[in-house]
């Protein structure tokens, strides 16, 4: 068995494997080590597979949170009586009646959730260890503390990425909301291309999944779009922060008095009765960004409850407060001006609700009809990487202007 042990001062205990072998568990310490260091900040390590739960899904052993495997958003498995019952009554019943629930796309359990489960029992079937890596060695853990992870496994001689490989089995598409591939962007989108050109899993129009892959996808690419911009700016620019990387706060405290851009998707809003409402960028669940809004009509024109869900830039000067019931510091930019909130380019135009069979979501725009489809290079060719530009209708970032020292704000 391969051990990669990543540099570090720490104390871990260890699970026995028998024939002297040991498995390293991993702690937060561990998890964290080289992260400064590029190359060895992807490696997370070799990990016993403990159980395959769905496509998308699996446990191992030796880590303190389970995974979300990058670029890949496999359909539900069928883990509910309830679920089964509704889907009795036929397949467009079932999803006319849970698209009715919610403007969003609908996420619901299918048949082919089901098959992609059974894909990754049988992919993983036999594989004992498992070898996982990260995208970018700042990116450890998404919103729920789960490790962002690739996953590569050894079979008859050769190194297999299971998250492109699920893709290319059209057992999920290539999901991009959270940002582009960094490493293998290409790869997911050769083998995208190439599921949907031979018709497998959720491209196949006989079988029963989400009919509206087109409608996610450009959502998803504009989102990835969004992000990809931002890092583009913030290799020139110092005071831009990203806020999903593990050091970001520790940034923002480096960076206090100072202005600054982040990066963050909008998560609760917190209306005050008496005091400022509280917008708050996602991060953990447990640790949020919060832009503070003292006056009501700034609030309004800067368009972020509309946003809620999506990901904004947020100009403004760090500033701290002493929160009174925790006795703790807390970081945040109270704002001042609309233009302090640069939010995602709207879609071009709405999506018409032609059909049950589409379902509409007014945040997803239409894909217009093209020839080959986008994400279908011609046989022979390297699908090109997306371009990395903002949307021309937004405004270009102007010269950071210093703004007045806020007064922190406090709970009442």
């Amino acid at each position: 068995m391969r051990l990669i042990l990543l540099p570090t001062l720490f104390v871990a205990w260890t699970l026995a494997l028998g024939c002297g072998q040991q498995l390293i568990r991993y702690d937060r310490t561990t998890v964290l080590a080289g992260v400064k260091d590029d190359k060895v900040g992807l490696v997370l390590g070799d990990f016993p597979l403990s159980k395959v739960l769905d496509g998308d899904t699996i446990r191992v052993d030796g880590l303190d949170a389970s995974l979300r495997l990058l670029g890949l958003d496999s359909e539900e498995t069928f883990k509910y009586k309830a679920d089964l019952r509704a889907y009795e009554k036929g397949w467009a019943v079932y999803l006319a009646e849970a698209q009715a629930r919610t403007k969003s796309p609908v996420k619901i359990a299918t048949p082919l959730g089901d098959e992609a489960k059974k894909f990754a029992q049988k992919f993983f079937d036999g594989v004992r260890i498992v070898h996982l890596e990260r995208d970018h060695p700042k990116e450890i853990r998404d919103f729920y503390n789960r490790y962002l992870t690739y996953v590569f496994v050894e079979k008859d001689g050769k190194r297999l990425n299971y998250n492109v490989e699920c893709v290319r089995a059209g057992m999920s598409p290539y999901f991009s909301k959270y940002g582009y591939s960094r490493r293998f962007h290409n790869e997911f989108v050769a083998a995208q291309a190439e599921a949907r050109k031979a018709q497998r899993g959720i491209w196949d129009p006989k079988k029963q999944h989400y009919p509206d892959y087109d409608r996610r996808l450009a959502w998803w690419d504009r989102r990835a779009d969004y992000i990809q911009a931002f890092e583009r700016d913030a290799s020139d620019h110092k005071n831009y922060v990203v806020l999903t990387h593990w050091d970001a706060f520790a940034r923002l405290e480096d960076l206090l008095g100072r202005e600054v851009v982040v990066l963050g998707s909008v998560g609760d809003i917190r209306k005050g009765e008496t005091g400022p409402t509280r917008v708050m960028l996602s991060r953990r669940r447990t640790a949020s960004f919060p832009l503070i809004f003292f006056d009501k009509d700034v609030l309004t024109r800067s368009g972020v409850e509309a946003a809620k869900g999506e990901f904004i830039r947020a100009h403004g000067i760090v500033a701290k407060y002493r929160n009174k019931y925790t006795n703790k510091d807390v970081l945040q930019i109270v704002v001042t001006l609309p233009e302090q909130v640069e939010r995602e380019a709207p879609p071009a135009e709405p999506v018409p609700a032609d059909s049950v069979a589409t379902p509409v979501d007014p945040a997803i725009p239409v894909l217009p009809p093209a020839e080959p489809p986008p994400d279908e290079p011609p046989q022979g060719t390297s699908p090109p990487a997306p371009a990395i530009t903002a949307d021309p209708a937004a405004p270009p970032l102007p010269s950071p202007t210093p703004l007045p020292p806020p007064s922190p704000a406090k709970r009442g």
